[in-house]
């Protein structure tokens, strides 16, 4: 695993994002109450975890501390507001116990691996062999694309769709977030709140359509910010 990683950076992201979606999402097609998804996550991020800090790259993707400019990022306010919008419209969990805590597991230990795949492996594999801008595009489109792969866990189309747009809205402030402030905790915690809320949003349309409004709104404002950071 390390001598991919040392020999080919870019080659040792794709391969682990490949893996990462089709595992998941085929563990994901018997419910995100699955226990069996559990395992798998938390086997993967105990892994990801032992190869990033034995292998002294912590600094590298950002795991060794808060970022240091918190002030010039506004605290990150705009990611804690986007982090609570699956609560705005009440809450009612989607299963029953122990299937709920399984399910709140599994998304908290989502938000550590996919920002540590997107944010962190793959945005710096293409900072290391192109520009800035770039990186943080494809990182943003391949993230929020890799939810697509919904589609084949019984979601309906229509709201896979929706659920790529959202993710690509959020895949921008999130690699804006680490590219600026140089540390991956910040995106790692919203990310977790986001997916572990999921698991206890009441289902209303119209609340659901609100807070995507108020995701794009806030996504493109932070963003537009976040760009003059230095």
């Amino acid at each position: 695993m390390m001598k991919l990683y040392r020999k080919n950076e870019m080659l040792f992201s794709i391969l682990l994002i490949v893996l990462y979606v089709v595992v998941t999402g085929t563990l994901r097609s018997s419910g995100d109450d699955n226990p069996a998804m559990m395992a798998w996550l938390l086997a993967l991020t105990v892994g990801l975890s032992l190869f990033v800090w034995r292998g002294g790259l912590a600094e590298k993707y950002g795991l060794t501390g808060w970022a240091k400019n918190s002030r010039q990022m506004l605290w990150f306010v705009p990611l804690w507001v986007i982090a609570t919008g699956n609560l705005w419209g009440g809450i009612e969990p989607h299963y029953p116990m122990p299937g709920l805590a399984f399910a709140m597991i599994s998304f908290a230990l989502v938000g550590f691996v996919e920002e540590l795949v997107f944010r962190g492996f793959l945005f710096k594999a293409m900072l290391a062999g192109g520009s800035a801008k770039t990186a943080i595009i494809v990182c943003a489109v391949t993230f929020g694309a890799g939810h697509i792969v919904n589609v084949l866990t019984g979601h309906a189309t229509f709201e896979t769709l929706v659920q790529v747009v959202f993710a690509i809205a959020l895949g921008f402030v999130f690699t804006l977030v680490c590219y600026k402030g140089g540390s991956l905790w910040p995106c790692i915690i919203a990310h977790s709140m986001i997916d572990v809320f999921s698991t206890l949003s009441a289902l209303n349309g119209v609340m659901d359509w609100i807070y995507l409004g108020v995701t794009f709104v806030i996504a493109v404002a932070y963003c537009a910010y976040l760009t003059r950071v230095e």
